[in-house]
């Protein structure tokens, strides 16, 4: 009822309109209205997931620097803490000496342990060790004493060893490209005796996650762990500058700039576990290209689908209106008479054939004047059923043929896949001029129906082929197996066994050529089973497909065909069927014809 009222309005309101205003409406309501919605909610979607990838990668790149700077401190750290922990070194520090060799075999112990250090990791520039002991001499090579090197150097160990930190990193206050790092040499009663100094090239160690981060879209900092001065920067100038007054103190000290954007940048820090703090200020308005770039990109395609099938749907209409208006221009001279009127055709679709029939009435009309009436009703009759026919094979070809170029240009192999199955299954299927085929086309066919099964059953069931290639062009009769393997999925409930097998076996011997389908699906109960080689059975279709496959086989091969059913139920299934070789066509048996 609601259907009827809904098709009354709407013939109703489009009453008034000509073809091509219905073709337009039609057009704009089922393509172009939801195509367009479709595209702002894709588009919206494309975009939210893009900035939440940009996102998810910076996030990543940021955590995997950290890693990778956390490693390399980890790895100074680890040489100047073993150093500095060595017991003989500290017990050779802290002893006093009387003579000079006792001194002489500290020098060398010193020398021997240590003066391969600076090569166990990159960038090492110098490698000292600066002691306080007055009876220790200063070799100028590892060991110095800081009262000799200068007032500076002096009061540098005397912060150095009055500080909290036993481990620390810092800036070298000649030179910010240099790094240095420091140990103190403590007894285990925390008694210091000197400080391990590493100096080192800032190149060697931070170049490589600070040269050009996140590929120009952002800065990259090391903070120390009083948050108080940049160790490291991907901007060279802020190298050893104090976090206050630097262009990173703006974005820090906001209160969620962990969380949102300030100034077109968002902050990311992350913490290590010895305190500093790597720090990623990432430019947004890279993201935002992308984002412009993915509205751009879909804003092209929506609009050139939308003109190209506006186009299409034009032009197709605009023929379809001429085409209609020639034949009632030809039909106006029908009425005054003129019955020599004809329509050139050139297309073979539904119009092509409404013309040719055009054509075909018009010459008629000339004969059949006197029965106009009579002659009007039959040739109506006469086109309704040819427009009929024409629903043909190749109708659905065609049309098969259309959708998978469509399928192609949106690149859904799956839907080409199931397209090309259907073709294959349906141009023997509904070929019925012939009821002979070769083996390999029918095999063709039982692989497009098995193909079309595999995609809308996916991992589901295993299909086997055993079949010898020396019988493929030997003859069988049309649609022998598919009706078999059907029943596997309908009857045998295939679909939802356990490593679930359909095995295909096709092979000759001797002066027959065997057929052998074998299931592990739900097989058939002992009485149907009796009942279907008796060819009684008529519970399912599966009995119905049955006889009509033993009824053709004894039409083309009579005594010498074989069809026969086995099956445990709940565990298997196997029909073999036995035909003679035949390398010519076989014919009916005369006297089973009618």
């Amino acid at each position: 009822m609601v259907k009827q009222q809904l098709e009354k309005w709407i013939i109703r309101m489009t009453r008034t309109m000509n073809l091509r205003g219905k073709f337009v409406l039609l057009y704009g309501l089922i393509v172009f209205i939801p195509t367009v919605l479709l595209a702002v909610g894709a588009g919206y979607l494309a975009l939210h997931s893009a900035r939440a990838n940009y996102m998810l990668t910076i996030e990543e790149a940021v955590r995997q620097s950290a890693q990778s700077i956390a490693f390399k401190k980890q790895s100074y750290d680890l040489l100047a803490t073993r150093t500095a922990t060595d017991g003989e070194l500290i017990s050779r520090l802290s002893r006093d000496y009387t003579n000079m060799f006792e001194t002489l075999e500290t020098v060398q112990y010193v020398d021997r342990s240590f003066e391969n250090t600076a090569r166990y990791l990159p960038g090492i520039e110098d490698f000292r060790i600066y002691h306080a002991n007055p009876t220790l001499v200063q070799d100028g090579g590892l060991l110095w004493k800081p009262d000799l090197s200068g007032p500076e150097v002096k009061a540098w160990f005397d912060r150095t060893i009055a500080s909290p930190d036993a481990l620390t990193w810092s800036n070298a206050a000649n030179d910010k490209r240099k790094l240095v790092v420091t140990q103190k040499i403590l007894n285990k009663y925390g008694e210091s005796y000197g400080i391990v100094y590493l100096l080192l090239d800032y190149n060697d160690v931070f170049a490589e996650p600070f040269n050009n981060p996140f590929r120009g879209a952002g800065e990259l900092y090391i903070v120390d762990e009083n948050n108080k001065r940049i160790i490291a920067s991907s901007e060279p100038g802020e190298i050893g500058d104090l976090l206050e007054g630097s262009t990173l103190q703006r974005y820090w000290d906001e209160p969620d700039a962990a969380e949102s954007a300030v100034g077109g940048k968002l902050l990311i820090k992350t913490e290590l576990n010895s305190g500093w703090t790597v720090a990623a200020l990432v430019h947004l308005d890279q993201m935002e290209v992308q984002s412009r770039r993915i509205f751009l990109l879909v804003g092209a395609g929506l609009a050139f689908f939308l003109i190209l099938s506006t186009f299409l749907i034009m032009t197709v209409l605009k023929n379809i209106v001429w085409r209609i208006r020639k034949l009632g221009t030809r039909m106006t001279d029908i009425s005054q008479g003129d019955f020599e009127v004809t329509v050139k055709n050139r297309d073979r679709d539904e119009l092509g054939e409404l013309e040719l029939l055009f054509n075909d009435m018009s010459g008629r009309l000339g004969k059949l004047v006197e029965e106009i009436t009579q002659a009007n009703l039959k040739e109506r009759e006469q086109s309704f059923k040819a427009l009929q026919a024409q629903i043909n094979p190749h109708f659905i070809y065609n049309s098969l043929s259309l959708v998978r170029w469509r399928a192609m240009d949106m690149q859904d192999k799956t839907q080409v896949r199931i397209i090309d199955a259907m073709t294959t299954f349906y141009r023997l299927a509904l070929n019925n001029r012939d009821n002979v085929t070769r083996i390999r086309e029918e095999i063709e066919h039982l692989k497009a129906y098995v193909e079309i099964q595999q995609l809308r059953y996916p991992d589901r069931v295993t299909v086997e082929w055993l079949a010898e290639p020396d019988v493929m062009e030997l003859y069988t009769i049309k649609l022998l197996l598919q009706p078999i393997v059907e029943n596997c999925y309908l009857h045998g409930n295939i679909m939802k066994t356990p490593d679930a097998v359909i095995r295909i076996i096709v092979f000759r011997l001797d002066d027959y050529v065997h057929f052998e389908i074998h299931d592990n699906g739900k097989g058939i109960p002992p009485e149907a089973l009796e009942q279907i080689r008796k060819g009684r059975y008529a519970g399912t279709k599966n009995g119905f497909g049955m006889n009509n496959i033993r009824e053709r086989l004894k039409l083309y091969f009579g005594a010498e065909a074989r069809f026969e059913i086995d099956s445990a139920e709940n565990e298997w299934t196997v029909v073999s069927i036995r035909i003679p070789a035949c390398e010519d066509r076989p014919e009916r048996i005369r006297g089973e014809e009618g």
